[in-house]
């Protein structure tokens, strides 16, 4: 998340990699504070940032460190009208309040010239403790030690102000506010872009973009859905009510005014015209599980008839391969984004077999990132995060890659459709047993 903001706002990682892996407290190289702020303004992972003074690897690495930070970067923050508040924060380690006392003193050669004020600072300065990531073997110093001016707090409010609990309408898959707003920072939504969801469901991911001020649609097979019809999802409700659809969820959160339109619609059948044209692609695809994996099919196709009439093409839904889902969803990405635009999706696993081979690839798209969310020790899914860099072409309509070669994907026996095969019997078979 932080990576495709900082590509978004500006600034990187520094060069400093071991504190970044081994360590909750990251250094970045920041242009400027707007920056940051910018950043802080999107982040639902990071809790804060701050303007770094001096670090080491000990008290007086971190003292020298600060010694040597340029006083005129010092002065504006220190001078004798201004108040200011020092916090002390542990990682993986609670101090008591006499410890904390005697790491705010050893800090008397800053020159502090404001007044104390612990209420409301003007200023506040924090001492950042990193005692390890393993609570079960917590060492009596620190590795490291950071010392800065706070600048700013992340989104992590809006976890509670958008929570599933209390959403007008709510399906039995609906995402969890967190990941919708970590998943609009994958794909880098900006005010003004278009976002679609080709699985909107009841428009969880809707919202999460629509709040960092893009313009939203979806399309979903469930007309039931969509028209906010049937069956309510939500304990003690037999049906929903007359009001319960998407556009209801956007306008409790102030959001209507971004909200295009939601269509019934099978993904797997093209709807758009050529041109037609999204910033960014973001979606929940079924698993087969809680949600069924469904398109539409006629009659005809069900039972192969040989007549051509076109009496009784009644459309019905028919299964939809969770490996067909894939391929259609990256060929649409790659026809359909913007250069540059992004498509962020779910991919379910079953973690014993595993390998980054079947990951769905498409030569028009790039793979950024693949996070895992741990489900079950033997099932999990992957957040893959994919760019535009290569304008769609007619040859790109069927792609398959297998051992580094492009292949027709539909209808070839790959190890992909007998994997995704597998995980969707193995999480519902999970799932059921979990219920039991």
């Amino acid at each position: 998340e932080i990576t495709s903001l900082l590509s978004l706002y500006g600034g990187q990682f520094s060069g400093e990699q071991e504190i970044r892996v081994n360590s909750p407290f990251w250094i970045l190289n920041i242009p400027s504070e707007e920056m940051g702020r910018g950043l802080m303004k999107r982040t639902v992972c990071a809790k804060s940032i701050f303007e770094l003074w001096g670090h080491g690897r000990s008290a007086g690495e971190l003292y020298a460190s600060l010694k040597n930070y340029p006083m005129d970067k010092m002065l504006p923050y220190l001078q004798s009208d201004s108040t200011y508040k020092v916090h002390i924060h542990t990682f993986n380690k609670t101090l008591t309040q006499a410890q904390k006392i005697k790491k705010i003193d050893a800090l008397e050669f800053l020159p502090f010239k404001g007044k104390v004020n612990l209420k409301n600072p003007e200023h506040i300065f924090w001492i950042l403790e990193d005692y390890g990531m393993d609570p079960n073997n917590v060492p009596e110093e620190p590795f490291h030690l950071y010392f800065g001016r706070w600048i700013a707090d992340g989104q992590r409010e809006l976890i509670e102000c958008y929570s599933v609990k209390k959403r007008h309408f709510i399906g039995n898959t609906s995402m969890d506010a967190c990941l919708s707003f970590i998943m609009a920072n994958h794909g880098r939504v900006k005010p003004n872009d278009v976002v679609y969801d080709p699985f909107v469901g009841t428009g969880g991911l809707l919202i999460s973009s629509a709040h960092f001020g893009a313009y939203v649609c979806g399309t979903d097979i469930d007309y039931n859905t969509i028209h906010g019809l049937g069956k309510a999802s939500r304990k003690n409700q037999k049906w929903r009510g007359p009001d319960e659809n998407i556009r209801a969820n956007l306008r409790q959160y102030g959001l209507e005014k971004y909200y295009l339109d939601a269509l019934v619609s099978d993904s797997s059948r093209p709807i758009w015209r050529k041109g037609m044209l999204f910033d960014a692609i973001i979606t929940d695809p079924p698993y087969g599980i809680r949600e069924a994996t469904r398109r539409t099919g006629s009659q005809k196709e069900t039972v192969k008839s040989a007549e051509r009439s076109t009496e009784n093409h009644i459309f019905v839904s028919s299964n939809y391969h969770l490996s067909d889902i894939f391929f259609d969803l990256l060929k649409f990405a790659a026809e359909y984004l913007v250069m540059g635009g992004r498509l962020v999706y779910w991919l379910p696993i079953y973690r014993p077999e595993y390998t980054e081979e079947i990951i769905p690839r498409h030569p028009c798209l790039k793979l950024i990132s693949n996070c895992e969310q741990m489900l079950s020790s033997h099932t999990s899914r992957r957040l893959i995060t994919m760019e535009k860099v290569k304008e769609f072409k007619e040859q790109d309509q069927n792609p398959y890659l297998l051992d580094g070669q492009y292949m027709p994907y539909r209808g070839h026996n790959s190890f992909r459709e007998k994997y995704f095969s597998g995980v969707t019997k193995r999480i519902a078979k999970e799932e059921k047993d979990n219920q039991k």
